[in-house]
């Protein structure tokens, strides 16, 4: 694992997130668990000896899929407090950090959101140095100790008093373009706000969420399932890492300029890949999450749902969609990217790259295959995760490989 800065939209810099889940929230490892039921896994989970989390083995022992669960807002009182919590204030202060500030810690001097040590060579294309490492797009927290990811997190504004200023990196050349007119199936652009509607207006939202007391913005997408209640996203926007879960994780689909045309929907259960969880890897930055219904009815009979599919060639024409935070936008509408994707051209992970200018808040955000801006409808293959510093305009998203549709499955069955 290299050090590594995500994409959430967050100001203060947390070092070693760490961080209590909902009271009686417990996590479960599928597949490769500990040695026995009721062990705490402080390797999975770091939070304080009067709120231990829970890492259970399944039944299906070692064979199993190595995929880690855990409970959040389960209960009726749970469920309300969590939408309480969500006044339109915190929700506003939901500001990023900036992408392109130096970081200093245990690896030396960081570039936020590149994760590539500052000053290191190596151009888009070339050989990664030793050490280096890609950035996500926002919600990363300081180095975790000298072997340990290196993240800038999502959230608030930071307070005046915290570890350093609230930044915000210069904007790229050119506002995002406004179209009327759906894109062409083919189209080509690395930043444009989407107007064109379709099923990806609806499915496609903000995703609000707390991680060790600092509150954050990320993207995600309804998807189709077995339970009509899940959404796909980032890891990060999750979990951090092999640090702390996240809290008051709510999904806004459709959300634009405030509006919350389909309400707010809480999560009930969240599940990680194993790889990402024990170790931070960038190749299973992906998290599936499974909602509680919202007056009786699930997400996709309210929003809508797209397909996702796994295993699907690579290197393909892509769309990709979010809710950047960082200049020249503003988190108030739906961004999109378009073109085809590459490798990565460092070989540190699996993940594809497409030319994209969107900044922190985008994390989590849909790639569709075979999309037709028609419709607004595709074939969810990916999602945005994290970008290098060399190379502030491609964004990185893992593959969608057996591991991620381990993930669907566990998670579609909840």
């Amino acid at each position: 694992m290299t050090p590594s800065l995500a994409l959430l939209a967050a100001a203060p810099l947390v070092i070693g997130l760490t961080g209590a889940p909902l009271t009686g929230a417990t996590t479960t490892e599928h597949g490769r668990g500990l040695a026995g039921a009721g062990v705490v896994a402080a390797a999975l989970l770091r939070p304080p000896a009067h709120t231990p989390g829970r890492a259970l083995r399944t039944a299906g022992g070692t064979g199993g899929p190595d995929i880690v669960e855990h409970a959040a807002a389960r209960s009726a009182a749970e469920q309300r407090r969590v939408l309480g919590y969500w006044t339109p204030r915190r929700m506003a202060e939901a500001v990023p950090l900036g992408l392109l500030d130096t970081l200093t810690g245990a690896l030396g001097p960081v570039t936020a959101l590149t994760r590539r040590p500052a000053g290191a060579p190596g151009p888009a294309g070339a050989a990664a140095p030793a050490g280096s490492a890609p950035q996500r797009p926002a919600d990363s927290a300081g180095p975790a100790g000298a072997a340990g990811p290196v993240r800038a997190l999502p959230g608030r504004q930071e307070p005046a008093a915290g570890p350093a200023a609230a930044r915000h990196r210069a904007a790229p050349a050119g506002a995002p373009a406004r179209r009327r007119a759906a894109a062409p199936a083919t189209a080509v652009t690395s930043g444009a706000r989407w107007t064109a509607g379709g099923a990806v207006r609806s499915t496609t939202g903000r995703v609000f969420l707390t991680l060790n007391g600092v509150d954050f913005v990320c993207s995600a997408s309804s998807v189709r399932s077995g339970n009509r209640d899940l959404v796909v996203t980032a890891g990060h926007c999750v979990k951090d890492g092999t640090g702390a879960w996240a809290e008051n994780w709510t999904f806004v689909p459709g959300y634009d300029q405030g509006s919350q045309p389909y309400g707010r929907f809480t999560a009930r259960r969240m599940f990680v890949a194993g790889p990402w969880s024990r170790s931070a890897d960038d190749s299973h930055d992906l998290a599936m999450v499974a909602l509680n219904t919202r007056n009786g009815r699930h997400l996709a009979d309210v929003a809508g749902a797209q397909e996702i599919a796994f295993g699907t060639a690579r290197g393909r024409h892509a769309y990709g969609f979010g809710f950047p935070v960082d200049p020249p936008y503003d988190g108030e509408h739906m961004i999109y990217c378009a073109g085809p994707v590459r490798e990565d051209p460092y070989g540190q992970t699996r993940d594809q790259g497409l030319r994209c200018n969107m900044t922190a808040g985008s994390s989590g955000g849909p790639w569709f295959n075979d999309f037709d801006p028609a419709t607004g409808r595709g074939t969810i293959t990916s999602v945005s995760s994290f970008k290098y510093s060399d190379d502030h305009g491609t964004m990185y998203g893992p593959y969608f490989g057996d591991t991620a549709k381990e993930l669907y499955l566990t998670a579609q069955r909840s």
